[in-house]
């Protein structure tokens, strides 16, 4: 192994920390989450789904009278509970068909919590709410995935698909 070689090891170990610092310090404020669509309960499918068109959003949030979250609706929604049974976007109310008292996360809460919740619970959309539970943000994979690619260094990024450099410790030889 050259002088090169262990150089390089070293600074991809470095930033191995870093990213796993990253992963453990780092809050959803730094994803920069989504102003949210709100909706009221009886507002109707149709009335989601051109908001979520407008906004280039795959979700609203449903708030209730007080402007507290109070559901979810998202584009999942749009096809499992409302065109796979056949219902009417224009007459069917968002209430019908939410996700009733979402799981909801701060934006002070960690980014790791956050994956934690779209890998465990299959989420791929989380809303943030302030502390009298009111719709605040709101958060995708795409933003994690976009702050997981900044966490690395640009010549992690564009190694290409298979390269040897970066082999994980047990594949490497002890000798």
């Amino acid at each position: 192994m050259g002088e090169f070689e262990d150089e390089d090891s070293a600074a991809l170990e470095g930033d191995l920390r870093e990213v796993r610092g990253a992963l453990l310090n780092d809050t959803i404020a730094l994803l920069g989450p989504a102003e949210p669509i709100r909706l009221a309960a009886g507002a109707t499918v149709a009335d989601a789904v051109e908001a979520m068109l407008g906004r280039r959003q795959a979700a609203v949030l449903v708030t209730d009278g007080q402007g507290r979250l109070a559901g979810i609706f998202t584009e999942r929604d749009v096809l499992n509970r409302v065109v796979g049974r056949g219902l009417d976007a224009g007459t069917t109310a968002v209430r019908d068909v939410m996700t009733p008292r979402p799981e909801a996360l701060t934006a002070g809460d960690r980014v790791a919590y956050a994956i934690h919740c779209m890998s465990v619970a299959g989420y791929r959309t989380i809303p943030l709410v302030d502390a009298a539970q009111r719709p605040v943000g709101i958060v995708t994979v795409n933003d994690v995935i976009r702050w997981l690619a900044s966490l690395f260094p640009e010549a992690v990024l564009n190694l290409p698909p298979g390269d040897s450099r970066l082999k994980r410790p047990q594949d490497q030889d002890a000798g």
